[in-house]
């Protein structure tokens, strides 16, 4: 009778998704945010069974956090750092697992939103350079690029967060050679080749960084705070249907720095299907 009553449990709690109707799953406008976006939709309806709508590739950080606050959205994938400069207005700390701690809490209490585990990698800022260049420099970290001016290219983002430019400029001399240059992030790579500009503020799991015409900078002197990746899901989602965090939570520590630069890689540079790339993934996973 125990089991009969723990399977009509499981039973009803499985069932709760589709009777609230799809869970929407939403990301930012770039390609490893539409990747993590339909790794979350497929995860779901492979472990839960359940009809998942996608409204991915929204838009910038502010407006994907107005999209799940108003509920036109249920679950993205955002990172620790974007979530405490961007959103929460502070200082981010330095080590990880504080990073996290901070923002699970932050988003709890002011949000109703919840801080899944940590996915396994850190998309922190790159500042990307011809590797010609990198190899002109006394070392290839961004404390000796102060010894040359540069033409800056940079996302739009990055030119106004207050953990990209402004922080760059905080903690490092760097010279500029007239006003950064912001374009599209797409675009960023192909004025490096260009010659358009001459460093670029890309992210370090950016596919273009397994092309060995550029080399990332060391952030010797810790400029940039972790930017952690993790799912953010709507606490009421959460407490309605706890079965949605735990099919998630099954990704943790499961995608590093290589396999998402590789997934990014695959999408940008092979133009394989997003779909596709999502579902091989998953089928290594448990």
């Amino acid at each position: 009778m125990k089991r009969i009553l723990i399977l009509l449990w499981l039973a009803f709690s499985l069932c709760a998704c589709s009777k609230r109707g799809a869970i929407v799953v939403g990301s930012k406008n770039f390609t490893e945010q539409i990747v993590l976006g339909e790794i979350a939709a497929q995860q779901l309806e492979r472990k839960l069974h359940v009809p998942v709508e996608r409204k991915l590739d929204l838009g910038g950080t502010l407006l994907t956090h107005e999209a799940i606050l108003k509920g036109s959205i249920d679950v993205y994938p955002e990172y620790t750092g974007t979530a405490a400069s961007v959103v929460l207005k502070q200082r981010v700390p330095a080590e990880s697992a504080q990073a996290y701690i901070v923002v699970k809490d932050a988003y709890k209490e002011r949000f109703h939103l919840i801080w899944l585990p940590p996915l396994g990698f850190n998309d922190t800022f790159a500042m990307v350079v011809r590797t010609r260049d990198a190899r002109a420099l006394s070392q290839p970290v961004l404390s000796a690029a102060a010894a040359r001016p540069w033409r800056l290219g940079v996302g739009y983002e990055f030119l106004t967060r207050p953990d990209g430019l402004h922080r760059l400029n905080e903690v490092y001399d760097l010279h500029w050679n007239g006003t950064p240059k912001s374009m599209d992030l797409g675009l960023l790579y192909a004025a490096l080749r260009q010659n358009r500009v001459d460093m670029a503020a890309g992210n370090s799991t950016d596919a273009q960084l397994s092309d060995s015409r550029f080399a990332a900078l060391a952030d010797d002197k810790k400029a940039f705070p972790p930017y952690n990746a993790c799912f953010v899901v709507r606490q009421a989602l959460v407490q309605q249907s706890p079965e949605v965090g735990w099919a998630l939570s099954m990704l943790q520590n499961r995608i590093s720095n290589e396999t998402m630069r590789d997934l990014n890689r695959r999408v940008d540079t092979e133009h394989q299907p997003v779909e596709t790339v999502a579902k091989e993934f998953l089928a290594t996973q448990p």
